[in-house]
């Protein structure tokens, strides 16, 4: 399987750094092929102009800058998504890549007149998550997980019909312990290798 890995963190050191390198880990440990997009590391431009935004429902972007990320996804057969939540959602940078990646004629195609959305991503079969939340997980659920929502419903959406999903998330992490992240890195490791 082709996994294209998602990593959204702007400090190289992070926790989310380990968490990544474990997925990573995990998906050459099954034999499939990893890729990865590091969003901070390439300086990805989360920003849409003016311009792309007028003609963002006629035509797909044309961004000379987007085009190796459209190529990733059009490779990849499963997602995994890594990043830190902030503020009970997504990082900016990484919704700015869902605004500007995920349009027309990549992931979707939209209708001529009424009519539904047609899904462009139905080559990907699996979407991962994997999360940490400053938050305890009663409040993350109380608020709704908003940025689990987004991915795991909105993105799966324009995925294969029978899309699997999976959401790990590392809860009060501002409290976290090394034995708490280092139970959760094996925690990531056993998912992905299940998934």
């Amino acid at each position: 399987m082709r996994v294209l890995v998602v990593y959204c963190h702007p400090v190289p050191e992070s926790f989310c750094a380990a968490v990544r390198d474990a997925a990573i880990e995990a998906i050459h440990a099954k034999g499939c092929e990893a890729r990865l997009v590091d969003l901070y590391a390439e300086n990805f431009d989360p920003v849409m102009r003016d311009d792309e935004r007028r003609f963002y429902n006629d035509r797909r972007p044309v961004d000379p800058a987007l085009e190796a990320h459209i190529e990733h996804l059009k490779w990849a057969q499963a997602i995994v998504f890594i990043y830190p939540t902030w503020w009970y959602g997504l990082p900016a940078m990484l919704k700015g890549w869902l605004d500007r990646v995920w349009a027309t004629e990549v992931a979707f195609e939209l209708p001529k007149g009424k009519g539904a959305i047609k899904p462009l991503m139905t080559h990907v079969s699996k979407i991962a998550v994997i999360t940490t939340c400053g938050a305890p997980r009663w409040w993350s659920h109380v608020v709704g997980h908003p940025g689990r929502k987004t991915i795991l419903r909105g993105i799966r959406a324009l995925c294969a019909r029978r899309c699997r999903t999976m959401f790990l998330a590392h809860y009060m992490m501002d409290t976290s312990t090394p034995k708490s992240r280092e139970a959760f890195l094996g925690q990531v490791r056993r998912k992905l290798a299940a998934f």
